[in-house]
């Protein structure tokens, strides 16, 4: 049981490392430190904070979005796992914009177009408990944040004996 532990615990910290992030030092790294450590981002943004915030994600299967805070100078302030509850239950329905939602959340895995009932759904991958979900945020073309689903993906369960 110890070694499935530990397997799982390098297989998370691998993750992590694998896109670079456990390369950077908040307070001592810089935004040249962030491009060669990860590359060049997948989406920036700036947050009411004027901090720059650079997205990472994994996917489009992955489960792990990385943004990367920084200040105007270029110093790193954090770096954050973003497709996790502490960030996806920020989101309320009719209240959240679609900036401030890809602000939290970063760039979707996948958006559809629904045109019959004149939404877009943006598909984000995410686990809790070891357990893969999609979060479905419905997002209408005023702007904003209209429905937030969270639905378990069996695909990912291990079959029954």
């Amino acid at each position: 049981m110890a070694r499935v532990a530990l397997a799982v615990a390098m297989l998370a910290l691998s993750g992590c490392a694998g896109l670079g992030a456990g390369k950077l030092v908040p307070g001592q790294s810089s935004a040249s430190d962030v491009q060669k450590a990860m590359g060049a981002p997948a989406e920036k943004s700036t947050n009411a904070a004027g901090e720059a915030v650079w997205f990472y994600p994994s996917a489009p299967n992955g489960h792990t979005t990385y943004a990367v805070r920084m200040r105007p100078d270029g110093g790193v302030v954090a770096v954050e796992q973003r497709l996790t509850r502490q960030y996806w239950s920020q989101i309320v329905a009719d209240r959240t914009t679609t900036k401030e939602g890809r602000e939290l959340l970063g760039p979707p895995a996948g958006i559809s177009h629904w045109a019959m009932r004149g939404v877009d759904e943006w598909d984000y991958k995410v686990e809790e408990n070891n357990r893969k979900y999609d979060l479905l945020l419905e997002v209408s073309p005023d702007g904003a944040v209209r429905k937030s689903t969270l639905l378990h993906d069996p695909i990912y369960d291990a079959p029954l004996p």
